[in-house]
């Protein structure tokens, strides 16, 4: 049997019966949150409850359910237990289990988006300027090489907790401090390091696309699906179209082969004048994968003949294009 374990799964219903749809009989989804709650958890053949992820005792908690459910993978979906996941890999794949999250150094170069900037220019695609040093920006500003509106994101964040637009100096100053101790507050201080925890950045005014970009577990890459968003809520894309752009597919392409993730990558790109700025690196299924997959992309069975040792042709992860899909709410029993 081909078990498969989702941690942290939260809201990502979807996520589950994808993958559930392609194993069929194959294996069973076992799920985990700290609150069985979770809307995803009622996907799950199998329901647990954990620790939060900063708990001591989470690793071993997760280990446990490993062994006493012969779990085969594990697939992480949240952005902060993508380090602590990654760290650990080792002691899972002493006991058999595949965790699909890629090594540590790609994880913190993602999850530290000021690494991210410095990484993106590295590979010659663009990015907004960026600064973490307030009084860098500051200058920047008053020489009028970062001009106004800018936005200010915690360095290492998560979906859109904390993202502000600042539009003066007095704005700048204001809603500086204000977020310092907002982060300081949250579940994001204990991934928060130092004392320059907060981004500055440029705001780009355009379309929103988002990528993803597709690797197998090995970290080679195979296929980019790109998405032009539609509509937002609450930091998640709402309404997408799949669209053949061979500029931002490119893009795409230069990420996969130079980052050389495992399994997804969420991308998020904006254009502006024909120029496209990377903004956001998600090595992680994201919440605008299902667009990707209900248009054909199918990552999630690819994932499933990788883990049985079996290749597959990269068309299984093209997507179909102009096909334009939107999300709803609707209520679960729990």
């Amino acid at each position: 049997m081909l078990n498969i374990l989702f941690s942290c799964a939260g809201r990502r219903t979807y996520l589950l019966k994808y993958f559930k749809e392609q194993l069929s009989d194959a294996g069973l989804i076992v799920a985990t949150d700290m609150q069985l709650t979770a809307p995803a958890l009622t996907v799950a053949d199998i329901k647990i409850q954990v620790p939060a992820v900063y708990d001591d005792g989470y690793i071993d908690c997760m280990l446990d359910i490993c062994r006493r459910h012969d779990i085969k993978a594990v697939i992480c979906l949240n952005d902060l237990e993508l380090p602590i996941l990654s760290k650990e890999k080792a002691r899972f794949e002493a006991i058999g289990v595949k965790v699909i999250v890629s090594d540590p150094e790609i994880i913190d170069i993602c999850f530290d988006k000021y690494r991210t900037a410095r990484y993106v220019e590295s590979i010659g695609l663009d990015t907004p300027m960026t600064f973490v040093n307030y009084g860098e920006a500051v200058a920047a500003i008053r020489s009028g090489k970062l001009k106004f509106p800018i936005v200010l994101k915690p360095r290492w964040g998560s979906g859109s907790i904390g993202i502000e637009f600042v539009n003066d100096m007095e704005e700048l100053e204001e809603t500086y401090g204000m977020l310092i101790k907002k982060v300081k507050k949250s579940i994001l201080a204990n991934a928060s390091k130092g004392d320059e925890f907060i981004l500055i950045q440029q705001k780009i005014d355009g379309q929103e696309y988002g990528l993803d970009v597709m690797n197998d577990l090995s970290g080679r890459h195979r296929a980019v699906s790109v998405k032009k968003k539609l509509a937002m809520r609450a930091g998640e894309t709402d309404k997408a179209q799949t669209v053949d752009n061979a500029d931002i597919r490119s893009i795409g392409h230069t990420l996969g082969k130079s980052l050389s993730h495992i399994g997804n990558l969420d991308v998020d790109v904006f254009e502006k004048d024909g120029k496209y700025f990377v903004l956001e690196l998600n090595p992680r299924f994201g919440g605008g994968f299902p667009f990707s997959y209900e248009a054909g992309a199918n990552l999630p069975g690819a994932i499933i003949e990788w883990l049985k040792g079996n290749d597959v042709d990269d068309d299984m992860l093209q997507p179909n294009y102009n096909e334009t899909y939107a999300k709803c709410d609707y209520l679960v029993k729990i």
